[in-house]
């Protein structure tokens, strides 16, 4: 493999350490609360943890259009780079953090700065790999995402062997750190070598230009409403799986944490990949080869929602949890690819700041939903809800999606 064939997969290497601490610093927060609450006292009280976690979800969530937007105008490096050392900055400044006021703005920084990658971060990917590694490349890097995500719990660890002040920091410090290196070998592609995608007429545009572009394209709606639909069970499982295994097998949550975290870990690793590759080579033959998988990606999902609210045996939920995260890895390694069948290089980054945002609101929706259903001893039935909901995001999809090229290429947009 030459150096320039070979440059693509570094970056994906090289972002998904990003994508990993992009998660993992969210995530500390969480699983630090007991050890944090004993030098902060207003984290005893739920309500006020519950402050700090949704003011990163709506700032992250209102934020992710103006970043896609920012993105698409700027060059990603720097944008990336400048994300990184910021919230890396802010997870280490946490670590100073001695009143509650002090967390909740440096929570709410922390949404401002993460909220500036992931639009630039597939872009900039999705540029890279403009035809055959296109879904497996970005399949790769969201598990960078997953792995962050799990690493998250390590806080709690360091919190518990030292202090949650020193993970805050060592955390950080490694951002911080790792921006440097991105300084030294990430490349922007756009301003280099497809600088026909970028004109001086397209410089010189409105800033809510993008915005405009894609309301009035009909394939954007329908790919918008698709992919914040299953946002719902996504979240769902992310946020109140663990409580679902522990009602329903009767186990400790102890128990029941790691055993539904890791099978959701380990499930969507495999899917992703096994999704990116299957896209890569059914798109080869057929131009909705993108679609198809992510449909039968889908398509595990709805059975799985019904084991996994309905089921009482280990294996029933751990195979079922199992068929979701398969399933949904398959499903999120091609947004961003069948994002490109229907959108111009120049407005994707905007186009997926705006899914982000919608996928982040359906999350917030639909943890409060289930958080009530739980306390209505419902989580199951209404689990299994969700896979209805499922079904009609994937009737539309495979109805009204009808791409005309493997890579949006019109620069009349």
């Amino acid at each position: 493999m030459t150096p320039s064939k070979k440059y693509p997969w570094i970056v994906v290497g090289l972002l998904w350490v990003v994508a990993l601490l992009n998660y993992m610093d969210r995530q500390m927060l969480s699983t630090m609360k007991p050890s944090m609450m004993a030098d902060i006292t207003e984290l005893q009280s739920a309500t006020n943890f519950g402050y700090l976690m949704a003011i990163f979800l709506w700032i992250y969530g209102f934020m992710s259009p103006l970043s896609g937007i920012i993105a698409d105008r700027l060059n990603r490096k720097w944008l990336i780079v400048g994300s990184l050392f910021v919230w890396s900055a802010v997870t280490f400044a946490m670590g100073y953090a001695e009143t509650f006021e002090q967390l909740y703005w440096l929570r709410a920084a922390m949404g401002v700065s993460e909220a500036l990658y992931i639009p630039a971060g597939l872009s900039l990917i999705a540029d890279y790999h403009r035809d055959k590694t296109r879904s497996l490349a970005i399949g790769i890097h969201m598990t960078g995402l997953y792995m962050g995500q799990a690493l998250g719990g390590f806080g709690a660890t360091i919190a518990a062997e030292f202090s949650w002040q020193k993970a805050f920091m060592s955390f950080g410090l490694i951002g911080i750190v790792y921006a440097g290196v991105l300084i030294l070998f990430l490349k922007e592609k756009r301003n280099s070598e497809i600088e026909e995608d970028v004109n001086p007429v397209y410089a010189r545009s409105s800033f809510f230009k993008g915005l405009g572009v894609l309301f009035s394209n009909i394939a954007f709606w329908i790919i918008l409403f698709y992919f914040a639909v299953p946002s719902l069970p996504g979240w769902g499982v992310k946020n109140w799986l663990p409580t679902l295994f522990s009602e329903n097998l009767q186990i400790d949550m102890s128990k029941a944490g790691p055993l539904s975290t890791i099978t959701i870990a380990a499930s969507s690793f495999m899917g992703v990949v096994f999704g990116g590759v299957l896209s890569d080579r059914w798109v080869q033959k057929n131009l909705k080869g993108r679609i198809y998988t992510s449909a039968i990606g889908l398509g595990l999902t709805i059975p799985a929602l019904v084991l996994v609210g309905f089921g009482h045996s280990i294996i029933a939920i751990v195979g079922a949890a199992f068929c979701f995260g398969f399933g949904y890895g398959m499903f999120d390694a091609n947004n961003m690819p069948i994002l490109c069948q229907f959108v111009s290089a120049k407005y994707r980054a905007t186009a997926y700041g705006l899914m982000n945002m919608v996928g982040v609101f359906a999350g917030a929706f639909i943890t409060d939903w289930l958080g009530k259903s739980t306390d209505a001893g419902n989580l199951g039935k209404d689990f299994a809800l969700l896979a209805v909901i499922v079904i009609i995001a994937l009737v539309v999809q495979l109805s009204f999606l009808r791409p005309k090229a493997n890579d949006f290429t019109d620069n009349k947009m």
